[in-house]
């Protein structure tokens, strides 16, 4: 009903303007909902739109418009207020008209065709698979999940997709780092390198190969120290100690590939395979679900990669540099040029990206949307560079970037390294406060904005905990209507004009808001605002609940009052299935 009342008062507007300004009929008719109750349930600024144009005082033209607007069954009064605003007061009868439309559209009520069912593909979370999901990945899942479903909701064809990096040196940092607890299982021990991956995971991807394969794997430590440069003090952390470091574990790698030959094939694909079903899992348990697990290896099966970096060599994009191929991303607003090709033959991550994005293109995305991290800020003008650069069209793509969530448990803040081990995995958290807390309070911030996850605001069962107030609304209507025990169907025949409090008045103009706010969230890619949304909702249907008895003695009132609060349990189930949040019947 909320949209349809804005069309109607629109094509109001409208007919006002065509009487006034025949000249300017194409103006856009924009109809916002005032922020104060007094100022009418919705303003209209088309006589500051006009103004300039017509070189007329704003306020003059509003009274013109007002004495053109024809009459309405559903508008009250109309008035002009500040500096031109024409400000529209319902009748009661208009504004409880929207409780009929939630009965009648059920939970297809705030569905939107905004999206036109374009073609959509969003990718999230896309972890390198080298250890467990932490509670910094689980922000990205959750975000980009609930954008997911919003846009869905709102028209889109959406496609989730996960990007699997299961080719470069992470994976083969991984897959040493098993091999050598491997070995040192089998009492062949090797120093374990600081900058491997440390957890305990790792051990136990490890007693598996040696539950499965026995010593087949196994070589000697000598062999594997064999020729590979030698650790830096362990209190070293200057730059060059780093850098030595880093070259002792390649040289580790190089080794190990050497010694197992076609075994290391094997170990690769154990170690990731372990990881990827592990991270699959937990986001499954999450509520988190994808349609395309995208493997970065395939896009060098394919020549893909390759493909790509001679098309924008043939552009003019890629020059030769001390036998590197570097791409020419300062054309493009980037801060300096990036390699392609490394001086070895080897293609950089940064070229199966843009292979990755290609890639997209073909597949025929209307829209394409990559949810990152914060950090990756600087990474977004070399890929839509690329893009400009193979004669693609930019604009197709948005980034929505995350800021890390930072967990607090008792006052002490949570390290999550993945190479250290010492991280607080998604699993944790989740089996901690739930699944329903973590899923709502990771998008109840907008994604840029820095989030301290409180643990124990999570897990209270207070008024303060948003989840918990929004549920024991849904709750409460679930009780009354156990108490009540009558035909919900035939709710869809109440007399709506029972209800006249301001109470009841107030909670249907806020169900009316629903489908604008679905809208407006596509459009901003912001599923907090479903978040905000709820939380008002459930604080005007407390506080009815608080001020009425809704079973009274009087039956028409009674159905009025029933109907009502079932329209708010479906409002508030639909808003909360797009964040992935459940409605329990009873708290």
């Amino acid at each position: 009903m909320t949209q349809d009342i804005k069309t109607h008062l629109s094509e109001l507007m409208r007919t006002a303007l065509a009487s006034v300004a025949p000249d300017q009929a194409g103006t856009a008719i924009v109809l916002e909902r005032p922020k104060q109750a007094s100022h009418g349930d919705f303003a209209c600024n088309l006589a500051m739109q006009l103004a300039r144009a017509m070189k007329r005082n704003p306020r003059e033209l509003a009274q013109l418009l007002l004495s053109e607007i024809p009459a309405s069954p559903f508008v009250e009064k109309t008035e002009i207020a500040g500096a031109g605003f024409i400000n529209f007061h319902l009748r009661s009868n208009a504004k409880l008209e929207v409780v009929r439309a939630i009965l009648a559209q059920g939970e297809t009520f705030g569905r939107s065709t905004l999206g036109g069912k374009k073609k959509v593909q969003i990718e999230f979370v896309s972890a390198n698979p080298t250890g467990p999901l932490h509670v910094g990945h689980g922000r990205g899942a959750a975000y980009g999940a609930s954008l997911s479903s919003l846009l869905a909701y709102a028209g889109w064809d959406v496609t989730r997709e996960y990007y699997v990096n299961d080719a470069g040196r992470q994976m083969d940092i991984l897959a040493l780092s098993g091999w050598l607890r491997y070995l040192e299982q089998l009492g062949e021990t090797v120093p374990f390198p600081p900058n491997a991956y440390q957890g305990d995971y790792v051990r136990e991807m490890a007693r598996e190969m040696t539950i499965a394969h026995g010593k087949k794997f196994l070589r000697s430590a000598a062999a594997v120290l064999e020729g590979t440069p030698g650790l830096p003090d362990a209190q070293r952390g200057d730059d060059e100690a780093k850098q030595q470091r880093e070259s002792h574990l390649d040289a580790l790698i190089v080794t190990a590939k050497q010694l197992l030959g076609g075994d290391w094939s094997y170990v690769h694909s154990h170690v990731l395979n372990e990881q990827l079903e592990d991270c699959r899992n937990d986001l499954e348990e999450f509520g988190v679900h994808f349609d395309v697990w995208f493997s970065e290896k395939s896009l060098f099966d394919t020549g893909l990669v390759e493909r790509c970096v001679a098309r924008l060599e043939a552009a003019g994009h890629v020059y030769l540099q001390n036998g590197a191929k570097w791409f020419r991303s300062t054309d493009f607003g980037d801060e300096k040029d990036r390699v392609v090709q490394r001086d070895n033959g080897l293609f950089t991550y940064f070229a199966s990206d843009i292979a990755y994005h290609l890639n997209k293109y073909e597949r025929g995305f209307e829209r394409i949307i990559n949810i990152w991290g914060a950090d990756h800020h600087g990474y977004i003008p070399r890929v839509k560079g690329s893009l400009t650069a193979l004669g693609l069209d930019p604009d197709v793509l948005d980034v929505a970037l995350v800021q890390f969530a930072v967990l607090y448990r008792n006052g002490q803040k949570a390290s999550m390294s993945t190479r250290s081990g010492e991280f607080v995995t998604l699993r944790t958290l989740r089996d901690d406060v739930g699944n329903d807390a973590c899923r709502f309070f990771y998008v109840l911030r907008k994604s840029d904005q820095h989030l301290d996850f409180d643990l124990d605001l999570a897990k209270s069962q207070t008024n303060e905990n948003p989840v918990f107030y929004i549920q024991y609304a849904h709750a409460r209507v679930c009780s009354v209507l156990a108490q009540w025990d009558g035909d919900e169907a035939a709710m869809a025949g109440a007399d709506l004009s029972r209800l006249d409090s301001p109470y009841e008045l107030a909670l249907a103009a806020k169900l009316g808001e629903f489908p604008e706010v679905i809208e407006a969230a596509a459009r901003d890619l912001s599923p907090h605002l479903v978040a905000f949304y709820l939380k008002d909702l459930a604080a005007a249907f407390h506080s009815y609940y608080n001020a009425e008895r809704m079973l009274v003695d009087d039956a028409a009132l009674k159905d009025a009052r029933v109907a009502l609060a079932l329209s708010v349990r479906q409002v508030i189930r639909n808003g909360l299935g797009i964040l992935g949040v459940s409605c329990p019947q009873s708290m």
